[in-house]
């Protein structure tokens, strides 16, 4: 007979803070504005006969790291059918509904998602731990 259980990864520090605008169509959008995101994964998972399934350490190391990247970070959605992103040297000039806003690259991650949502983060997430893991 197979074991099962759920195991869940969540601890304060799979957290980040950044800033976005959600994008609703051609021309309308939030006002830019941020959050405090909490990150947490669960797992549905056989135990083995020696009481183990799998070393969940790789994950949370995998998560500390997403999150380190987007802490303290402007968060664009690179496939938003609204916004052009264009390079300007230290900057990244954006345009959205014919208005152009300029935000420094140190400031910015550039995800490739299509609007920066929470649905459209957690999948990203996922993509990030399934795709990486090896």
């Amino acid at each position: 007979m197979q074991r099962i259980a759920t195991l869940e990864i969540h601890k304060e520090e799979c957290s980040f803070s950044a800033g976005h605008f959600t994008i609703f169509s051609a021309t309308e959008r939030e006002t830019l504005h941020g959050h405090n995101y909490y990150v947490s994964i669960a797992f549905e998972i056989a135990i083995s006969h020696n009481g183990l399934s799998f070393d969940y350490r790789d994950y949370k190391k995998k998560l500390d790291q997403l999150c380190a990247l987007l802490n303290r970070r402007l968060l664009l959605p690179a496939q938003s059918p609204y916004l052009r992103i264009e390079d300007a040297g230290d900057y990244w000039d954006t345009y959205f509904d014919g208005k152009k806003m300029p935000f420094l690259k140190d400031d910015t991650v550039i995800l490739p998602i299509a609007n920066a949502t929470i649905e459209e983060l957690s999948y990203w997430f996922l993509q990030q731990l399934v795709n990486n893991q090896e």
